[in-house]
């Protein structure tokens, strides 16, 4: 519902708020492009609308930029619809980050799929996509992949730790994954965070997961269940992790895209500069 950033969401997805010119769930679609996929699943709800409105082919658009001499923004927007084959669906079922990838189950069928987060942009810093990463360890072990960073005493309270053991090439074999523990109730400075490659076993474990308190029902339930289940392992991913999900790391988020962005890169820090 994106409640953190009202009332900008009120009408508008979360998903959709801009990172200099894009909305965030277009550099995320982007990454998994440049990893290979090439079918899109996007679980919406009433008021996601504009998330099939911005992929979907805008010809009157096209048209228009065409007739006003910009050829380059009507390759743009009609670059946007043809990146992949998206597909929609709606959101049936208890809140919580399980119950969408439930309702893909009939699209899925018995293959390995990807999950991604609409407001979680990962930067790579070695050329090769989040999403590519990830791959990679499911090629070699043929198992459930997670996406995991190095965090501190202070991530140990922000988010999901992982335990286990290291394979090599920051790769862990997971043993189990602590819901914000703290610094003092683990060793372990191994975070999980958004992506994930599953397998289609996770369906029965989501169903078997009870709601929790406000009907929700969580992903990560499940997770631990698959983990009791067969292997699981997380990789420690070469990337930059953005979170647009509240107000101050959107604005940090596009603060630090601006500053990478050349066409704006030199204003922007010289008007940072000027601020006191």
């Amino acid at each position: 519902m994106g409640t953190r950033l009202l009332p900008a969401t009120k009408s508008i997805p979360k998903e959709m708020l801009p990172v200099l010119d894009k909305p965030t769930i277009q550099y995320i679609i982007e990454d998994a492009v440049k990893a290979g996929i090439k079918d899109i699943i996007l679980v919406t709800g009433p008021s996601k609308r504009a998330i099939e409105d911005h992929f979907d082919r805008n010809e009157y658009l096209e048209q228009f930029c065409l007739n006003a001499g910009k050829d380059e923004a009507a390759r743009i927007i009609r670059e946007v619809s043809e990146m992949a084959n998206f597909i929609y669906v709606r959101q049936k079922g208890p809140y919580g980050t399980a119950t969408p990838v439930l309702n893909c189950r009939h699209l899925i069928g018995d293959e390995p799929f990807a999950v991604l987060h609409g407001d979680e942009i990962f930067e790579c810093v070695n050329g090769k996509p989040h999403l590519k990463q990830l791959m990679d360890v499911y090629d070699k072990y043929g198992e459930p992949v997670l996406t995991a960073l190095l965090t501190d005493d202070e991530g140990t309270k922000k988010y999901g730790i992982i335990e286990g053991d290291d394979e090599g090439d920051k790769t862990i074999r997971v043993r189990k994954v602590l819901e914000k523990p703290g610094p003092d109730a683990t060793a372990s400075r191994i975070s999980s965070l958004g992506g994930y490659i599953l397998t289609p076993d996770i369906f029965a474990l989501i169903e078997s997961v009870p709601a929790r308190a406000g009907r929700e029902r969580y992903l990560a339930d499940a997770l631990d269940l698959l983990s009791r289940h067969r292997p699981v392992y997380a990789k420690i991913i070469d990337a930059v992790q953005h979170d647009t999900g509240n107000k101050f790391s959107w604005l940090k988020t596009n603060i630090e895209f601006g500053l990478k962005d050349p066409e704006i890169s030199a204003k922007l820090r010289q008007y940072l500069g000027s601020l006191k």
